[in-house]
């Protein structure tokens, strides 16, 4: 891939590219774009493109509101043509970019800053490599003859399920070409667990360009479903009584070209680093499951009974834990966080993943013995005997606790943190003062 202003330039011309896009995130985790014409590629490339910040979730006021888009040129990537139409209009390339303000400075409230900034302080504390594999899980929904989205599933299929039963299988095939001709390697595609459910993984990076990667694959999957006729969601529960999506994330770091995590010697051939990561993590669930599980929706998948964590535990096999080391070891031994959902901002998500673990690495925080059973099916006296906690059961709960993490705080900085906090504390106050459909159907006719 080109690197270099020069050869960015040159491939835009071979490819015939007529459109950039300038993307970024908002402080929600929102894709965002400037799209310029051929005219403006020079000039968007050198980064002298100029945006209103005022307009974009969290970032400034109005009176602020001047920005510039930085692109960071190992981002470059021509789009493939979805359609017939896309073709005949032009082809498009995109390069994620960084905020800075007028001066040249990077601005605090640039979500992809904060994670440059926590593997900055990973790389501090001797870490040269900070790497994670995201599992990405969504559903399909048929639309309605208007094209809005619906909750219907349009297969009835379950785990690695084949056609005909996986109506998806076509629209999951072409999402997977896409995303091969944007470069990422694609490890597996396959049917879930509910109907109309989908996951495509695709391997391990650093977190920067993994952080990049989900916000580009959510795009391409959501595109490809349109070109399908279909809706596709990373809303973690959109249907109640199946299991939601989550965004299973395996974390790692390395020191001296080695994984840190891995030492044969130790117990579960698990370095004291590791173990001291993962009692980060467990320390700040509470305190970081605001960011990485950021709607009033994501606590409807939290619940016992549909494979995904409600209680702050960790295992070296069962995947009912909140944390799970898989078999692997060696290169490959890592954390498997497996409470995030694909609504999350990944920037601010891994950020905060991380800035937990470095901390607990930091404070040397030992984790409790590993639950080698199933989680939901203990009772809560053996849940106390075991220290085992519970993640908060409302958005609402978990803004409280996010709002006391000093570690999540600093890894977002202030500008995130009050912008985020300020932006879901509304959306609670939403949702709470709505009259919602289950409330009607239960009280109306009997109160």
């Amino acid at each position: 891939m080109p690197t270099s202003k020069a050869e960015v330039l040159k491939t835009l011309k071979a490819e015939n590219v007529r459109f950039l896009r300038l993307q970024f995130t908002d402080v929600l985790g929102v894709a965002k774009n400037v799209e310029v014409p051929v005219s403006q590629f020079d000039k968007a490339l050198d980064g002298n493109i100029m945006f209103d910040g005022s307009s974009i979730e969290g970032f400034t006021r109005q009176e602020e509101s001047d920005m510039l888009l930085q692109p960071d040129l190992e981002t470059f990537r021509v789009f493939p043509a979805f359609s017939e139409s896309d073709a005949k209009r032009g082809r498009v390339a995109r390069v994620v970019c960084d905020i800075a303000l007028p001066d040249g400075k990077p601005f605090l409230g640039d979500p992809r800053a904060a994670l440059k900034r926590t593997v900055e302080k990973a790389k501090k504390m001797g870490f040269e490599g900070v790497f994670a594999g995201p599992e990405l899980e969504f559903f399909l929904f048929q639309r309605s003859p208007e094209g809005t989205a619906t909750t219907i599933t349009h297969d009835a299929a379950g785990y690695f399920d084949l056609a005909p039963i996986d109506r998806g299988e076509e629209a999951r095939r072409d999402m997977v070409n896409m995303l091969l001709e944007l470069g990422f390697e694609v490890e597996a595609a396959h049917h879930e667990v509910a109907p109309g459910q989908h996951e495509i993984d695709f391997k391990y990076d650093t977190a920067l360009r993994t952080a990049d990667s989900i916000t580009t694959f959510k795009f391409v999957v959501k595109r490809v479903a349109l070109e399908h006729g279909l809706h596709a969601t990373f809303m973690p529960k959109p249907v109640a009584g199946i299991n939601g999506s989550g965004l299973h994330t395996h974390l790692s770091l390395f020191k001296n070209g080695e994984n840190a995590f891995f030492d044969a010697k130790g117990e579960f051939q698990l370095s004291n680093t590791a173990m001291y990561f993962i009692g980060g993590l467990l320390e700040h669930a509470q305190g970081m499951v605001a960011i990485t599980n950021p709607l009033v929706n994501s606590y409807k998948r939290l619940v016992p009974g549909f494979e995904a964590p409600a209680s702050i535990a960790w295992s070296a096999s069962n995947r009912s834990a909140m944390i799970r080391v898989p078999a692997r070891r060696g290169a490959g031994t890592r954390a498997e966080l497996r409470m995030p959902d694909g609504t999350c901002n990944p920037y601010l998500a891994l950020s905060a993943m991380f800035a937990a673990g470095l901390h607990g690495i930091s404070e040397k925080l030992e984790p409790p013995p590993p639950i080698q059973r199933d989680v939901d099916d203990m009772s809560v006296r053996d849940k106390r005997r075991h220290k085992v906690k519970t993640l908060p059961g409302t958005l609402r709960e978990a803004l409280d606790e996010l709002e006391s993490d000093r570690t999540i705080r600093d890894a977002l900085g202030d500008h995130i943190f009050d912008h985020f906090l300020d932006a879901k504390r509304a959306e609670w106050g939403l949702y709470a003062a709505t009259v919602h459909d289950w409330e009607l159907n239960r009280y109306l006719e009997i109160m």
